[in-house]
């Protein structure tokens, strides 16, 4: 491979509660790390214990932007103002284009044991904040791997040692891998040099870029520029991560909860546009 990415800066994530009062924790959307061009948001959700999770996310508006979510554990349903209904289990991804406008809903077909995922919001250009919204609801088995000595690779988005990703199109061409390690394994995985990417570990520390930098179970990693960069586990313990990159889009964001345009005026014409049930 080419010379690895290194890890530029690492975050820890905040606290907080969404949706009707689910338990996450925010990665990017806080105040540590407000965005990171094009990635609005990331949040880890994970809890057995139905309170921090029952009262889902009710109905809810969303223009300017896409949301992936990926189940790691549990079961959500899935339904919006577009018609579409799907059902998010383990290992499934459901990738959402709002565009000009859906309100929608996820809300949990479970009343215990353990839910969790992920949630990630990737901005749109100008120019598709207005097209029409799209859904993608990829079932577990959709989901391409790679297989190697000690890794195995989920191909969530883009491309990967060949391999076209379940999720198709994105205008920021969006790389999503889920990576599975065993202790003292490694994958050199090869992303796009325009790319803005970075590293969330979820289940153990991993071992990211040259020179190493270990990065500890629920620090995120920024990663600085090349067009690639090498995963590792430490010797003695597994380890299992996500790493997402993205073109960079480079505009101006206005930001006003459910609404990512490009201006002030955009904003107060989405809320209007809401108001009057043209979503």
């Amino acid at each position: 491979m080419t010379a690895s990415r290194g890890v530029l800066r690492r975050f820890r994530g905040e606290g907080t509660r969404d949706g009707a009062g689910v338990r996450l924790t925010r990665v990017i959307g806080g105040r540590a790390l407000p965005e990171l061009d094009p990635f609005l948001l990331f949040d880890e959700f994970g809890s057995d214990e139905a309170v921090d999770y029952i009262a889902g996310f009710p109905d809810h508006p969303h223009r300017g932007f896409e949301t992936v979510t990926y189940m790691l554990a549990g079961r959500m349903r899935h339904r919006d103002s577009q018609g579409n209904n799907g059902l998010l289990v383990p290992g499934s991804v459901q990738w959402m284009t709002a565009g000009r406008g859906l309100v929608h809903s996820e809300m949990p077909e479970q009343e215990n044991g353990l839910m969790r995922g992920f949630q990630l919001w990737v901005n749109l250009p100008a120019r598709d904040k207005m097209t029409a919204p799209r859904y993608q609801d990829i079932a577990p088995d959709g989901i391409p791997e790679l297989t190697g000595a000690g890794s195995r690779v989920r191909v969530l988005a883009g491309e990967q040692g060949g391999v076209t990703g379940a999720a198709q199109g994105g205008a920021t061409e969006p790389l999503y891998l889920d990576v599975q390690l065993e202790a003292g394994a490694h994958y050199d995985a090869q992303l796009p040099a325009s790319h803005r990417a970075f590293v969330y570990a979820y289940d153990g520390d991993a071992m990211v870029g040259d020179p190493s930098v270990r990065v500890q179970r629920g620090e995120l990693a920024v990663l600085g520029e090349g067009e690639g960069v090498r995963l590792a586990a430490p010797a003695g313990a597994a380890a299992r991560l996500v790493l997402v990159a993205g073109r960079p889009i480079g505009e101006p964001v206005a930001r006003h909860g459910p609404f990512v345009m490009n201006t002030r005026e955009e904003i107060m014409q989405a809320i209007a546009d809401f108001r009057a049930g043209r979503f």
